[in-house]
Parts: structure tokens; sequence; C-alpha cells
């Protein structure tokens, strides 16, 4: 599997480190990423994580952006400019900065969520909150999409 997928709630020890679950770590270990790269989400009061393909896909957006715009600089001052790379121990574990907790309002737990190319980081309280909402609006795009005919389904194609 070269993807993160699935939910973990790990609890922070006394230092302050958390485990990144194994699936996780061998997700990053076959990216190659050494450590983990972690930015403050932009939608959400997660984190964002991951490795080189999160890093490629922050690369590939930013590169649609015109050289020298506002624009450019704004989305390369939040994905990279206020990102760290954390370094994970050999068993596991990394420790949060207080930068990175205070976004997420994580105290003493954290819940990790795959989401294909990267993964979040939530205080699992939030993130109860935040599945909550995102079934609720799945149940209503898929009663949605199925009232419509085949035919003009997005991505269907004209006959």
């Amino acid at each position: 599997m070269d993807r993160f997928v699935s939910s973990f709630t790990n609890k922070l020890d006394a230092k302050g480190r958390v485990s990144i679950p194994a699936s996780f770590r061998a997700v990053l270990a076959r990216d190659g990423f050494e450590g983990l790269y972690v930015h403050p989400s932009l939608e959400a009061d997660a984190l964002d994580a991951g490795g080189n393909g999160l890093l490629r896909e922050i690369d590939s957006l930013i590169e649609q952006l015109p050289p020298f715009s506002d624009e450019r600089d704004h989305f390369s001052t939040a994905l990279y400019g206020i990102s760290e790379v954390l370094k994970v121990d050999p068993e596991g574990r990394v420790s949060l900065t207080e930068t990175l907790k205070a976004h997420a309002g994580i105290t003493d737990a954290v819940t990790f969520v795959g989401l294909g190319h990267k993964f979040q980081i939530w205080e699992p309280s939030r993130f109860q909150r935040h599945l909550d909402e995102a079934r609720r609006k799945v149940r209503d795009l898929k009663k949605e999409l199925g009232g419509l005919r085949p035919s003009s389904a997005p991505g269907a194609r004209e006959r």
C-alpha cells in the first residue's frame, strides 16, 4: 500500500511524543522521506502531514501560479514558510511543537487520519465533529447525485 488510509488515535507520552501508526510509517519509508513534513492545514483546525508525495503535490500547486505573483508568495508562505520537518525517533514517535499543537488544539491525544497522499493530525474530539459533518455532506451529495440522470451526472460522457 502506498497510500495513507484509516484512522488511529494515540496518546502523547509524558515527554509529549506520539507514535505515528505503523502503516503510516511504512508509507513514509517507501516514499523515501526522512522524518515527517507537517504544516497547519489551510482548511481545518488540524495538521497536514506526509512525505515526498505531499511535497510533490504542493510543488505542483505552486508551480501553476505565476512566478513572483502575490498568490504564489501567499501559497508558499502558508505551505512552506510555517511548515516543519519533524524527526521520527527509532520507535516511530515524533514530538509536535507547541505551535503545531496550538493550531490543532492538541493536548494529550491525537487522531491520525489517512487521506491518501497525505494524512492529518487532529485533536480527537475535533476530528469526531469534522467526521460527523463530512458524513452528513457526503450523504447529502449522494442523494443529490442519485437524483441525476446518468448523462447529467458530473463526469458523465455525452453520447
